[in-house]
């Protein structure tokens, strides 16, 4: 797809679901069931929505309802707590990743559109809110979309990570300070190496906790990349809010997660995957090289069972992030199937997991992330019921988030 056709579906889209807003301030949702977020279905569903908000939750009533989704399945929107929204294939084939823009001959302007574009699949796969993991750029497409003039979930940023080399703990400090005023919803850490070379540690313990300590004083929440045990060890012990990735992480480490309280968001069925589904668009950009391929390749069945284990340990909050890159947006509902078909999980909990969990984790949970009054109109409908068929969540028939309809493919809706 061009960028001027990109651009022009865009604009569609969201003529599109301001014309539905404009002629259904209130609205009624019906369906013949729906999955509340925490654990509760409930049946025969009407779901009254008014000014962008959940207004009434009701069961067995027969009304006339604007959206008549009887056969699907509502659920909260879905959340992703990890994604890359920059990155994405170039009119080349090839993976654009951070610092690529130029030797593909992309303009700011071409690669914008890229990331708008991946903001509008994913939407339409039914996430409504999603954490990019970050980008400068992410701050301009974060705004379009708060402004409602471009369509995409709700998006939070990181914008720029912290690594061993950003400093000493105290100009990780001040580089915590600036990233806040620069606008950023957290700090994302790079505490260890890629899975592809080996995930060691690579920031002292005194900058993770430098770094989690000043987001902490700031209000900010932190997001700690960490594969090797002490690198999340580093994590939990400096105060940090979650680790991501962890794949070479022992029962000690999940145990320790769990009795402080960090999150722990294993991304094991998308990410890995995706890079061999798509070696040759990768093959020589940094590390993605034989031996990191073959990395890859044998980290696959090695996360799968840190995952099992990790499924055993009491109290530890499991997430759900993908950790999408070119090739796996609007795909992040692949995780939560691999979840559930290949590692065992119990179709409730990863749907939890990527619902009022997930809301909870970013502090959001008093707004999204559940079906209850009160909370933001954040709905989606599936085909068929993914308590039962995990694998509807590849069949998102309608998407609201925030009370405008942007995706419904069953019928029309009555004014």
């Amino acid at each position: 797809m061009t960028v001027k056709r990109i651009l022009f579906a865009l604009v569609i889209v969201t003529v599109s679901a301001f014309d539905a807003g404009a002629q259904t301030p209130r609205v009624t949702i019906r369906a013949t069931s729906a999955f509340d977020g925490k654990g509760r279905t409930i049946p025969d569903v009407t779901i009254v929505v008014a000014n962008g908000k959940i207004a009434d939750v009701r069961s067995g009533e027969a009304v006339s309802p604007t959206y008549d989704l009887r056969g699907l399945t509502i659920l909260p929107g879905l959340i992703d707590t990890h994604v890359h929204l920059d990155t994405h294939f170039g009119a080349d084939g090839r993976a654009y990743v951070a610092g690529r823009a130029t030797s593909q001959g992309e303009t700011p302007a071409q690669s914008i559109l890229y990331e708008a574009e991946n903001a509008y699949v994913t939407l339409m796969a039914g996430f409504t809110t999603v954490q990019s993991i970050g980008s400068p750029s992410d701050v301009e497409v974060r705004a379009a979309i708060a402004r409602g003039v471009m369509p995409g979930p709700r998006l939070l940023t990181s914008i720029r990570p912290v690594n061993e080399n950003t400093g000493t703990p105290d100009e990780i400090r001040a580089f915590v300070r600036k990233v806040k005023a620069d606008g950023a919803d957290l700090v994302k850490l790079f505490a260890s190496k890629s899975s592809r070379e080996g995930g060691g540690q690579t920031m002292t313990d005194e900058q993770v906790a430098a770094a989690c300590g000043e987001a902490k004083t700031l209000g900010l929440r932190t997001w700690v990349h960490a594969h090797s045990p002490s690198s999340i060890r580093a994590a939990v012990n400096g105060g940090c809010t979650v680790v991501t990735h962890g794949s070479q992480a022992t029962n000690a480490e999940l145990q320790l997660m769990a009795s402080h309280g960090v999150y722990f968001e294993p991304n094991i069925g998308l990410v890995s995957q995706n890079y061999l589904e798509n070696r040759s668009r990768y093959f020589g950009i940094g590390n993605f090289d034989d031996q990191g391929f073959a990395f890859t390749e044998k980290g696959i069945p090695m996360k799968l069972e840190m995952f099992k284990n990790a499924l055993k340990v009491s109290g530890l909050k499991l997430l759900m992030g993908t950790d999408a890159g070119a090739g796996a947006h609007g795909r992040s509902a692949e995780e939560i199937i691999y979840r559930v078909q290949i590692a065992g999980q119990r179709a409730a909990d990863a749907l939890a997991g990527a619902t009022s969990l997930n809301a909870q984790s970013i502090e959001l949970g008093n707004r999204i992330g559940a079906i209850a009054a009160g909370m933001d109109a954040d709905l989606i409908a599936v085909d068929g019921d993914p308590l039962k068929d995990i694998t509807a969540l590849r069949r998102v028939a309608f998407v609201m988030k925030g009370g405008k309809v942007y995706k419904h493919l069953k019928s029309t809706p009555r004014p």
